[in-house]
């Protein structure tokens, strides 16, 4: 299977109040973002645990992207701090499981940067087509 012929399954976590309502802004601005991606919304990033994504690889996802508000911006005020914990913790799941790390990407990006998220969506699709079909669930 050529990279071109491999439409990869992608799991987005997004918060709900910067990167999902970014989509959304993003969405009402006619950006076109890659249909590969199916999203999750979480009130708050930190509510997004590493077995969500370890679930979604060993499921038939062969990429996620995680992303929530930038550091000081969080609604729930710490929420993001943890997630910037639970992303190490999740690099050595990856480790221990045999997972490529470039399966996951995590980002911030706010309600007003739907250009970016777009942009974002584009270049991880690109990673995930290159990386070819996640083996794990096979």
């Amino acid at each position: 299977m050529t990279e071109s012929e491999f439409n990869p399954k992608i799991l987005a976590i997004f918060c709900n109040w910067c990167t999902y309502a970014g989509a959304d802004q993003a969405g009402t601005s006619r950006m076109q973002r890659p249909a590969n991606l199916r999203i999750m919304r979480v009130m708050c990033g930190g509510r997004m645990e590493p077995q969500h994504v370890l679930d979604a690889l060993m499921n038939g996802a062969d990429g996620v992207l995680v992303s929530h508000c930038h550091a000081g911006d969080c609604h729930y005020v710490e929420g993001n701090y943890k997630t910037f914990a639970k992303m190490a913790l999740l690099d050595r799941y990856l480790e221990q499981f045999g997972i490529n790390p470039k399966r996951v990407y995590y980002t911030q990006i706010s309600a007003s940067e739907g250009a970016e998220l777009t942009e974002v969506a584009e270049e991880f699709v690109h990673t995930i087509k290159q990386l070819g079909p996640n083996k794990i669930n096979s």
